[in-house]
């Protein structure tokens, strides 16, 4: 038996963000991370739709781009306090996540981030709060996934959570909001997005209703990013629905070993998470292709790369990988974004051994040993291809 899970609403379009005058609840905990949503009037918009709906709100702001342990303890004790039926989350990534955390210990106060970290072994949520999460970044998709991840900063200790009792109960896509999102933070969570439809896709967790999602995503990401980051408002606007897309996709058949390097050599090299999965995924393409070349085939076909043979296409969709990555005006290997060659050199069998570890790695189409994994590290430094 297999399950397949998302969220029970999703709000979206220009001005989504109405849908809060007609939630439920007395008290919201609106946790975001950039002063910027304050600035815009974001934050205080969101304030005055819940008080339409009769609804207190209380505000918890900062959460760090990883975010923490301590940020977490210190919302779930402001929580605690406060007693909300309603946590509204907003922001990327990283505020979403937070919140998530927040939320887990709000409910279990007893419980512990190791008994967190463990797969699917949370208690039953929403006995005392409900969950919104509102995306302003068009990649993570944490808004409709089952995910979130902090980090102890105190010992380096990454908790990854995964459990389909945080995935949120609406997710609220307001259009308007990534209309001045920056180029970078385009291509950034553009790629990432892509790398989550292709993994998904390819995932020995897949099935039809992540296969339908992952591959709209697919299409849709191909024909808007580019024109997104030139800046027209439209595709930007279907960037952000197209990620939303990839993120149940995977949130259900989970990823592959693009995200496996990503996680590991995010913070030690200190690369941005879209850009290290921009890097990777051409080579994890090629690498998966020994057991996956059909299903990269069916998406070569499906957007209209050319080809007459399995190989071909499989050959097409990784120079589309490199075509796109070139139009976003992004790096293509790790020595071209400037990581120092000997300081590479000190991390990667760490990385490499991690990599294999992650969970990611267990739905990877094509099994990977720690040396493989340190030649992909390798082939990603120095932008080159792989060929085994």
């Amino acid at each position: 038996m297999t399950r397949f899970t998302i969220p029970r609403d999703l709000y979206f379009g220009d001005n989504a963000l109405e849908h809060l005058e007609s939630v439920k609840g007395t008290k919201a905990f609106i946790v975001y991370g950039s002063s910027r949503l304050e600035k815009d009037g974001v934050i205080a918009k969101i304030q005055g739709h819940l008080k339409k709906a009769n609804i207190e709100s209380m505000t918890f702001s900062g959460v760090e781009h990883d975010p923490s342990v301590a940020t977490v303890k210190e919302g779930t004790r402001l929580m605690q306090e406060y007693q909300p039926d309603l946590i509204v989350a907003i922001g990327g990534g990283s505020p979403i996540d937070a919140a998530k955390a927040m939320w887990i210990f709000y409910e279990h106060p007893d419980f512990t981030f190791e008994e967190a970290a463990k797969p699917f072994n949370l208690p039953d949520m929403r006995n005392k709060a409900c969950f919104i999460a509102i995306s302003t970044t068009s990649g993570t998709a944490t808004e409709v996934t089952s995910f979130s991840v902090i980090t102890d900063n105190e010992t380096g200790i990454k908790y990854p959570i995964a459990d389909y009792n945080i995935t949120p109960d609406v997710a609220i896509l307001d259009t308007t909001l990534v209309e001045s999102m920056p180029k970078h933070l385009v291509a950034n969570t553009g790629m990432d997005a892509l790398t989550h439809a292709l993994e998904a896709y390819v995932s020995t967790a897949a099935n039809p209703f992540t296969d339908a999602l992952a591959m709209r995503a697919i299409e849709m990401i191909c024909k808007n990013l580019a024109k997104s980051y030139q800046g027209n408002m439209e595709a930007r606007k279907n960037m952000h629905l197209a990620q939303n897309l990839a993120g149940m996709a995977f949130s259900n058949a989970i990823l592959g070993i693009a995200h496996s390097m990503a996680h590991k050599s995010g913070a030690i090299l200190n690369v941005p998470h879209g850009l290290a999965n921009a890097i990777y995924l051409t080579n994890t393409v090629l690498f998966n292709a020994k057991t996956a070349g059909d299903r990269y085939a069916e998406i070569a076909k499906r957007i209209g790369l050319a080809g007459n043979t399995e190989a071909e296409l499989v050959s097409a969709l990784v120079q589309m990988i490199k075509d796109m990555r070139k139009e976003l005006d992004m790096q293509a290997s790790l020595k071209e974004f400037g990581i120092d060659e000997a300081d590479f050199k000190s991390k990667v069998d760490n990385m490499a051994k991690t990599a294999v570890a992650d969970p990611c790695t267990s739905t990877n189409p094509r099994e990977v040993s720690v040396e493989e994994m340190k030649e992909l590290y390798l082939a990603a430094y120095y932008g080159q291809d792989i060929t085994f």
